[in-house]
């Protein structure tokens, strides 16, 4: 196990997350330091204990995981991305932040990191070094995700909703395309 390896699957598994606290971020309209934190811990967490599950159940549940997690992520992803785009929202507050939803993002964002540590099992390496990194990078471009997310929605106003509702079901259906190839049936 080398370093560049680690560092490139650890970011390569932030990028989802990283783009669902982006949104999140652009829906908030007065973030503070606390809540930036409690969103990027959540998704570093999450992705650093799914490929630790991953890795634990190893060989004889992976086929069973990989043909269902696209489905679990495109069916949490899309729902909280339809809420937030047809959700009533009055001028004084902004798309809720509840820790509910910060949950199932962080669990529909980490589901391929489950499948990761499923093959990191087969790899039979060091899995701890591994899950510490990813959780650590995946939590800070998470919390600058937020942050940065916040700045866009103050300059794009009501429409940050819009596009942060169809940014998750985009990723939803990233990832079961991802998994199926279903749009190359069409092309």
């Amino acid at each position: 196990m080398n370093i560049t390896f680690v560092l490139m699957t650890s970011f390569a598994l932030s990028m989802d997350a990283f783009t669902v606290s982006l949104s999140k971020g652009m829906n908030i309209k007065k973030i503070n330091f606390k809540l930036a934190l409690k969103i990027s811990f959540a998704f570093g967490l999450f992705q650093g204990l799914m490929p630790l599950l991953g890795w634990s159940l190893g060989i004889g549940l992976s086929e069973y995981i990989k043909s269902i997690d696209h489905w679990i992520a495109l069916i949490l992803l899309c729902f909280l991305g339809f809420q937030m785009i047809f959700s009533k929202d009055d001028k004084n507050t902004s798309f809720k932040c509840t820790n509910l939803d910060i949950l199932i993002l962080a669990i529909a964002t980490s589901i391929d990191a489950l499948a990761v540590g499923i093959s990191f099992s087969f790899l039979n390496i060091p899995i701890i070094p591994i899950v510490i990194c990813i959780g650590i990078i995946t939590f800070l471009v998470c919390f600058i995700g937020v942050l940065l997310g916040n700045k866009m929605g103050s300059f794009i106003g009501e429409l940050a909703k819009f596009i942060g509702g169809i940014i998750l079901i985009l990723i939803g259906f990233n990832i079961f395309n991802d998994h199926t190839n279903f749009i190359s049936y069409f092309i």
